[in-house]
């Protein structure tokens, strides 16, 4: 059960070649931790869409979003790329503001949309975007961070400092690279979709749904990130071949609903749910890969929204030249 971090890029096509794989010392891990921080030269990873399905999502609007609940006019939805503030003060206030108005877009599409099926509404792509970009500044501005909790409100104040942990310790696993390395990253199954096979697993195994949501977005972002890891890693949830063969049930490696089993039953083996750090452990050897996990499963824990927001967050990668995101608008 060998497997590592993997840095690599990926073409406008979806599939494609670039950087090396990064080697992690985790030596009796399930799969590769393919978290939003895999690597890849800034030439090779364009910002246009990746996907036929990214091509459904219209243009960033100019205009208000429409009307709230209240009557009042909806800020504009910000653009895919839109300055980050660097002031703490105006970092508070475009956080609350993001995550304000995401939570009111999700309520939306939950109450009047289809998340079993369709595809998630603009609104909620672009400030799911835009909220984490910003998590993403503040991962890597850890003074500009603590200054920022203080003007959050307490409760959002929480969840800022679990998300920028988590989204720290995952990059710490990750060396930005250069090199070439296959990959290949498709749209995620729709949201509610995964939600019921996450419900099915925990009704099975008793492992915590949120739990497995977590990791299934550290490893491959919903399912975005297909390609297998240097060391041969494979699936949405990211398995050895051999530990496939000891919890896989006889399941298809690259079937979402057979994979989440696999994984509970995995996790459920290891420990959990009496002891998630054990089973996690075993999962991935790496406390930060661990801490990370739990602290994403209590957000969504806190606040179902939370699993929705998580669900519209982008596959980025990190490189030398710097950040790039391989998809989304």
């Amino acid at each position: 059960m060998v497997a590592s971090l993997v840095g690599v890029v990926v073409a406008i096509s979806g599939c494609a070649a670039s950087p090396s794989a990064v080697p992690q010392s985790a030596t009796s891990r399930v799969g590769a931790a393919q978290d939003a921080d895999l690597a890849a030269p800034t030439s090779n990873a364009p910002d246009s869409p990746n996907s036929p399905d990214s091509s459904k999502t219209a243009p960033p609007s100019t205009e208000p979003t429409g009307q709230t609940p209240a009557g009042r006019a909806a800020p504009a939805l910000p653009a895919p790329d839109a300055a980050i503030p660097t002031d703490p003060s105006r970092l508070a206030r475009a956080l609350t503001t993001t995550t304000a108005e995401l939570r009111r877009a999700i309520d939306g599409w939950r109450r009047e949309g289809d998340p079993a099926k369709g595809l998630p509404p603009e609104p909620v792509v672009l400030l799911a975007l835009h909220q984490q970009r910003i998590y993403r500044y503040l991962v890597v501005n850890p003074k500009i961070a603590s200054r920022t909790y203080a003007r959050l409100p307490k409760a959002l104040a929480g969840q800022a400092r679990d998300n920028v942990t988590a989204g720290r310790g995952l990059r710490s696993l990750v060396k930005p690279i250069s090199g070439a390395a296959k990959f290949r990253v498709q749209p995620a199954r729709p949201a509610d979709f995964l939600l019921g096979h996450f419900r099915y697993a925990e009704r099975k195994f008793g492992v915590d749904w949120e739990v497995l949501a977590a990791v299934m977005f550290v490893e491959t972002k919903f399912g975005r990130v297909r390609s297998p890891s240097h060391t041969g890693a494979k699936g949405p949830m990211q398995f050895m071949p051999r530990t496939w063969d000891a919890y896989g049930m006889g399941g298809d490696i690259q079937d979402t609903r057979d994979s989440l089993l696999a994984a509970a039953n995995y996790l459920r083996a290891s420990g959990a749910p009496r002891d998630y750090r054990r089973a996690l452990y075993a999962y991935n050897h790496s406390y930060a890969y661990v801490d990370a996990v739990q602290l994403h499963a209590r957000q969504i824990k806190r606040d179902i929204r939370n699993y929705y927001a998580y669900y519209n967050w982008q596959v980025f990668v990190v490189t030398t030249r710097g950040d790039r995101r391989l998809t989304g608008p």
